[in-house]
């Protein structure tokens, strides 16, 4: 499992009036991440039929890189920040199995 791509998407939910906040939050975080050497997409989403609701559909190049991503001090900093002003103790990650 190293050597393949690491697939995954997050999502959380905005308390009341702090959509707007938590998008900037994810608009920062995303110029970040993009910039890792192991990332190969980072694409956040906001649902269209409820704002407070986010998603983020995230892919690494393998096990090292998505390590690598966890590790940053940028994302720690956007933890820290991000909980207070979602629902729940964090983001719920999902991970993917590819089909073919």
């Amino acid at each position: 499992m190293s050597g393949a791509v690491i697939a995954l998407y997050a999502e959380f939910t905005a308390l009341p009036g702090h959509e707007a906040e938590v998008a900037h939050l994810l608009r920062e975080l995303t110029a970040h991440v993009r910039r890792e050497a192991g990332c190969v997409r980072f694409d956040p989403h906001q649902l269209e039929t409820n704002p407070a609701a986010f998603f983020v559909y995230e892919e690494y190049r393998d096990l090292a890189a998505f390590h690598a991503h966890r590790a940053a001090a940028y994302g720690a900093e956007f933890n820290r920040a991000l909980g207070p002003i979602i629902e729940g103790d964090g983001s719920t990650l999902t991970f993917l199995a590819p089909l073919v």
